[in-house]
Parts: structure tokens; C-alpha cells; sequence
């Protein structure tokens, strides 16, 4: 034999191992069928070994060849229990016991023929190729039956290993026909042999590998892209070397200068034409077309797709150069251009991408194009329109300009829920084809995706404008807020000078009053950015009872408030912010109670806060009022007020490192308690965080 006849035998023998025992093991799995599978496979292994070890046909390989036969048809029986019929079908067992029977009577005549003479071994042989023709022909009815009497769901699983059989006694029948009729004569035949297990192996491979997994075997598109790259390369490579011998076969004086200047033009012209994107294209295009059921690997696209419109970061180019870039990649167009809803109704330029056409006007399309795209979600092949299959396509949709671009190619609008939002105008891909039902399916989807995109973006815009505006508002409000109170002071100074203007005492405290009110008025112009965001204002140790009596002696010619407790202690704060803070507090109280009843301040170290309190007695607050209401802005239980009082100086108070706790009871009152750090406490603890800085 010679080698590579001997390497079949070979690797048909390790292959044949392999898979059986990864069947056996995982028989529980695949159930009875794999058993009985791995056991044919270890005894055609053997015959192999055989085979390999004796480099030509003897007794033992003879008997091992018989045993073989009848462990595949053990195999077969049992493929006939996958569905039942071998107890249905009665014709089945019988067939397979005469089968069987045959197997034996070639075992015997092998046997015999190896203790008889020359000549009697060689009619006893020549009876043995034809008990083995009538075992192949009764094995391939057994496996036509088995393939097609089985039922549908069962038939997908049988495909595999009747392959499998059918190609070895299909070989086997041509293998002793040929041996029955020239008596041995086989030197073809013979150089084959020994790959047919290895076939077998690989057939039932991808039989197990199927049910085991749930997988068919389909090569991706990359992969076959690559593949038939590198067959038209081999054929490439072919065809030099023929004739470079063909051009050696001449016998001329020159032909060794026409072998080099062959060589040269032809890696010439792989050097031109291999690296070209146009050959590319063509191979994509033919790929698809004629490997492929579908044009298009769905979950490549799909991934391509996420990570074009995923990229982020300085260096990613903006959202609506990514959309025109997402919808060429598709169809492998080079560049395009992105046209987006303006103000008039119709469409303008947003974005290209790689565009290398000419120049696009400020009005890109009207709105009756518009209409037409969003109420046919049309794309249009230009090259059809340019061909004159205009039917149902209005002049609108079409500009003078981009009929008179010749690099453009396709146009895909973006729709979100029937409203156009734009549209990519394709640039011509350097193998152009022409757009089917499958690229407008796929464009279509990545259409109106790409369009959720750019609704979401201007969902986002129009939310922040609307969130500046409310900031704005919101400012606005609070300065409302605060003039409010200076003008009810005002307003109470003025009744009360009625009454009290001849009284000096009188006029001095409302002297003080006034010009109290003009300072808040300053101050107020002057923080208007501390609405909204922390104020410039530094925090310092502000003195807890001048504080108190301050706000006090603000009250004492319009309602009483009372210091009832100052601790003798200063807080880390914004004086005028806690001012402020402490004034709605107050002023809130004032309003709440009666004329006869007092507001309390009370001012209490607790560890290394200051807890300072404003305490009425008037109507109160319900608690669902405290846990919704309180502190939202613009909720007022009282006519005509702001709602902001409580929820401002609760703000303010954080924004100096502390909180506000209220508790209130209906017909009881309302304390408000706000908690701040204590001046030592918070100088201690910033030296503290210096130092930790400056040993970082």
C-alpha cells in the first residue's frame, strides 16, 4: 500500500476512537442508538489498525471487515427503535436476521478460506465478495426505508448517520462488484478505502453535534467570504503554475525570460487588482448571491450597527454623522448625506458623512416630497427613477440637485410613529447593484431606529431648554418671594406710622426698619445667582443670640416674638443666608398664629450642632401636609402665597451643612428646628481635612 493510502487507514482509525468514546460517555444523552454506534465505531477502528499494521488485506482483517459490517447494522436496527418501527414495521426484523445470517456465512467462509489451500482459498473467497453484495444491497434497503418511512420530526435527526451508512455500503457495493467481476482487480478503489470511516466519522459528527447542541452547520458570512478569497487566490496560484510549466514544456532558447516576464505581469496585476475595493465588493455581492439564502448576516449587521451608533467620547464623530454612517455601512456605500426636518415644513442639510458630491442647497426638498416619504415610507433606488420607473414617485421627492447627483445612489427616510424626521441620502458603493426587497426590509427597520435616535436627541434638548426656563422661573419666584416680605413690612410700617408718627421712639425704630428693608434689597439684587446654586457667600462663625434678638427686635412693633433660650454659642454659617432662612421660618409662624399669640426662639447646644427653633401656637399642620406639601415649590396652603418659604430656607440650610426638622400638630402648632454645625466643631474638622490633603 502505498502512504497515503496507509495515512487514510490511519486517521480514519484515530478519528473512529475518538468519537467513540465521547459517544459511549455521553450515551445517557443521546440514548440506546450512541452505544451501539460507539461499538461499531471501536471495531471499524480496529479493521483500520489492521489494515495499517499488515499493510494489505489478511484473515484477520477479513474477519475484523465481517464484524464491522455486522455492528453497523446493529447500529442500524437500533436507529429503526428511534420512532418505533422496529416493533411496528414486521418486515424489518426478519430482514435484518437474514442480514445478519448473511454476516455470519461471511465470517465462516472467511474462516474456512484462511486453513485451505491456494486454490480453494481463492473460490471460497470469490464466494465471500458475493455474500458481501448481498449484504450491502439488504443494508442499503434497510437505510432507504429508515430515512424515508420516518416521520418528520425524527427524519431531521436520522440525516446525519443514514448518510453515513448509505456512503459506506453504497461504496462497498461499487468495491466488491468491481472485486466479483475482475476477481481483485481493485487499485482505484483500493486507494480510497481506507478514508471511507473517516467520512463516516465526520458525517456523524455533525449529527450528534446537532442534536447536542441545537445547531446546524452554516458557515458564517465572513467565514465563506474569506474562503472563496482564498479559492479565487489558489485558482490564482493554479494557473501561474500551469503555465509556467506549460511555457517550460515549449523547449525554447527564451523560455526562461517568458517564465520571468510572466511572473512579473501577473504579480502585477495581483498587486492592482487584489487589494481593490471594488473587487471586494464584487465578492461580497456574488457570495451573498449565490452561497446564501439571505443577502445578509442579520446579527452582524445588527452588531456592526451597535457599535457605529454606541461610540462616544471626544473622538467619536457627532450623533447624525454616526446615523448616515450606520445606514451606508449596510449596503457598503461610501458616504451620504443626512437631510432634517426645517422650519418651513421641508427638509435641510444636517450632516454628511464622506460625502464627495457637489454642493447641497439651503432647501433641500419641500414639503410635498416630505409628505410623500412619510406617508409611503418609500426608499427609492434612484438608479430605477433615473431609468424612468417613476410610477407613483412625485417630482418633489426628487430635487433638481439630487436628480442631477450622480454619485447618489439610494434614499432612506427616517420615520418615528409616521412622522419624518429626515432622510440619508445614499452615496453610489463602488460595486453598485440594484436594491431588492431584502436591503429595503433591513433599511427600513435601521430607519426607523436611527429615527428614535434623533426624536430622543431633541426629547433631550427640549427637556434641558425647558429646565433652564423652569430654573429661570424659579428664580424669579423666590425674588417674588422675598419682595413679598419686604413689602408686608413695609406695608405694616406705613399702617402703624398712621398711628404712632408724632412718637420719636417711633420714628427711630422705623428709621432702622427702612433701612433694614433697603440693605435686603441690595442683598437680594446682589445674591439673585444664589438662586438655584450654591452662593458665593463665605461661611464664618455667625453669634447665635445676637442672631435671635435680631430677628426679635425686626418684630416688635408688628407681632410679638419672643427669645425664650439663646445659648451663648456660634454657628458655622452664611450670615445672611441663615438670616433669610430664619426670616421665612419666622415670618411662616408669624402668619400662622394670632395677633395675642407669641412666636418663640429658641437657640440649644446639642454635642457639636446648634439646634435653633422657631416655635408657634397656632392652627398647625396636618402630617400628610408636612410629608407631600411642605417643602414643594409652588404649594401653598395660604391665598395668594408663593408655596417657596419653607422649601427655600430648608435649601439654604443644607447648603450650609445643615438640616431642618419639623414637627407640627393641628390646633397645637408647628416647630421647625433648624440643626447647624457649631463653629468650633467646623473650623476643627476643615484643619482636619487640610492636613489629610497636604500628607496625600
Amino acid at each position: 500500500m502505498s502512504g497515503l493510502v496507509l495515512l487514510g487507514y490511519f486517521v480514519s482509525a484515530i478519528a473512529a476512537l475518538v468519537l467513540s468514546g465521547w459517544l459511549f460517555t455521553h450515551r445517557a444523552r443521546f440514548g440506546a442508538p450512541s452505544g451501539a454506534t460507539a461499538a461499531a465505531l471501536a471495531v471499524s477502528a480496529m479493521w483500520s489498525v489492521s489494515m495499517v499494521a499488515y499493510a494489505h488485506t489478511t484473515a484477520v482483517s477479513d474477519l475484523l471487515f465481517g464484524l464491522t459490517g455486522l455492528a453497523w447494522l446493529w447500529t442500524l436496527y437500533g436507529l429503526f427503535a428511534q420512532d418505533g418501527r422496529h416493533a411496528t414495521l414486521a418486515p424489518i426484523r426478519p430482514v435484518v436476521a437474514a442480514l445478519g445470517f448473511v454476516g455470519l456465512l461471511q465470517l465462516s467462509l472467511a474462516l474456512a478460506a484462511a486453513g485451505a489451500d491456494a486454490r480453494g482459498a481463492t473460490a471460497l473467497l470469490h464466494v465471500e465478495v458475493a455474500f458481501r453484495l448481498l449484504f450491502c444491497v439488504g443494508a442499503l434497503v434497510l437505510v432507504h426505508n429508515l430515512y424515508v418511512g420516518a416521520a418528520s420530526p425524527v427524519r431531521e435527526s436520522l440525516r446525519w448517520p443514514a448518510a453515513a451508512l448509505a456512503i459506506m455500503w453504497l461504496y462497498e457495493l461499487n468495491y466488491d462488484t468491481v472485486d466479483y467481476l475482475s476477481h481483485g482487480a481493485r487499485p482505484g478503489l483500493d486507494a480510497v478505502r481506507g478514508w471511507v470511516p473517516f467520512a463516516m466519522v465526520c458525517l456523524l459528527s455533525l449529527g450528534n453535534l446537532a442534536k447536542d447542541q441545537g445547531q446546524v452547520f452554516r458557515p458564517s458570512r465572513s467565514f465563506a467570504f474569506q474562503s472563496f478569497s482564498l479559492l479565487l487566490i489558489g485558482a490564482y496560484f493554479a494557473v501561474m503554475v500551469v503555465a509556467f510549466q506549460g511555457l517550460a514544456a515549449i523547449g525554447s532558447d527564451v523560455v526562461r525570460l517568458a517564465q520571468l516576464v510572466f511572473i512579473a505581469v501577473a504579480s502585477a496585476l495581483a498587486l492592482i487588482v487584489l487589494p481593490s475595493r471594488r473587487l471586494r465588493g464584487w465578492l461580497r455581492v456574488t457570495t451573498a448571491k449565490h452561497l446564501f439564502q439571505h443577502r445578509y448576516d442579520y446579527r452582524e449587521e445588527w452588531l456592526r450597527f451597535t457599535r457605529t451608533m454606541g461610540r462616544a467620547g471626544a473622538g467619536a464623530p457627532p450623533l447624525r454623522e454616526r446615523i448616515v454612517q450606520a445606514v451606508a455601512d449596510v449596503t457598503d456605500s461610501p458616504g451620504g448625506l443626512l437631510l432634517a426636518a426645517a422650519d418651513d415644513g421641508g427638509l435641510a442639510l444636517e450632516a454628511r458623512w464622506q460625502w464627495r458630491g457637489g454642493p447641497v442647497p439651503a432647501h433641500a426638498m419641500d414639503q410635498a416630497g416630505v409628505r410623500f416619504f412619510a406617508e409611503t415610507q418609500f426608499i427609492l433606488d434612484l438608479d430605477h427613477w433615473r431609468a424612468g420607473r417613476r410610477e407613483g414617485v412625485p417630482p418633489a421627492a426628487v430635487p433638481e440637485w439630487l436628480a442631477a447627483e450622480s454619485d447618489a445612489w439610494g434614499v432612506v427616510p427616517l420615520l418615528h410613529y409616521e412622522r419624518l424626521l429626515g432622510i440619508v441620502v445614499l452615496a453610489r458603493p463602488l460595486h453598485s447593484r440594484t436594491l431588492d426587497w431584502e436591503d429595503f426590509d433591513l433599511l427600513r427597520v435601521i430607519g426607523r431606529q436611527l429615527a428614535s435616535y434623533l426624536a430622543e436627541e431633541a426629547s433631550q434638548d427640549a427637556l434641558g431648554e425647558a429646565q433652564r426656563f423652569e430654573e429661570f422661573n424659579r428664580r424669579i419666584a423666590f425674588v417674588m418671594h422675598d419682595i413679598k416680605n419686604l413689602a408686608s413690612q413695609l406695608s405694616l410700617l406705613a399702617r402703624n406710622a398712621e398711628k404712632h408718627a408724632e412718637k420719636a421712639e417711633f420714628r427711630a425704630d422705623m428709621l432702622v426698619t427702612l433701612k433694614n428693608s433697603t440693605d435686603k434689597l441690595n442683598a437680594l439684587l446682589a445674591r439673585l445667582g444664589r438662586y438655584g446654586a450654591q452662593g458665593s457667600e463665605s461661611v464664618r462663625p455667625v453669634a447665635v443670640p445676637e442672631l435671635l434678638h435680631e430677628l426679635a427686635r425686626r418684630y416688635r412693633n408688628k407681632h410679638p416674638v419672643t427669645v425664650i433660650e439663646a445659648a451663648d454659642c456660634s454657628v458655622s454659617a452664611q450670615p445672611e443666608a441663615l438670616e433669610q432662612a430664619l426670616l421665612h421660618l419666622v415670618h411662616n409662624a408669624v402668619e400662622a398664629s394670632a395677633d395675642d399669640q407669641s412666636v418663640m426662639l429658641l437657640a440649644r447646644r446639642e454635642g457639636s450642632e446648634v439646634a435653633i427653633e422657631v416655635v408657634d401656637t397656632g392652627a398647625g399642620m396636618t402630617p400628610e401636609f408636612v410629608r407631600t406639601t411642605l417643602f414643594k415649590p409652588f404649594h401653598s396652603s395660604k391665598p395668594g402665597g408663593f408655596g417657596i418659604g419653607a422649601f427655600e430656607a430648608r435649601e439654604m440650610i443644607r447648603a450650609m451643612g445643615g438640616r431642618l426638622e419639623v414637627e407640627s400638630h393641628e390646633g397645637l402648632g408647628t416647630r421647625f428646628v433648624a440643626h447647624l454645625p457649631l463653629a468650633e466643631a467646623a473650623e476643627l474638622i476643615r484643619t482636619m481635612q487640610k492636613r489629610e490633603t497636604k500628607v496625600a
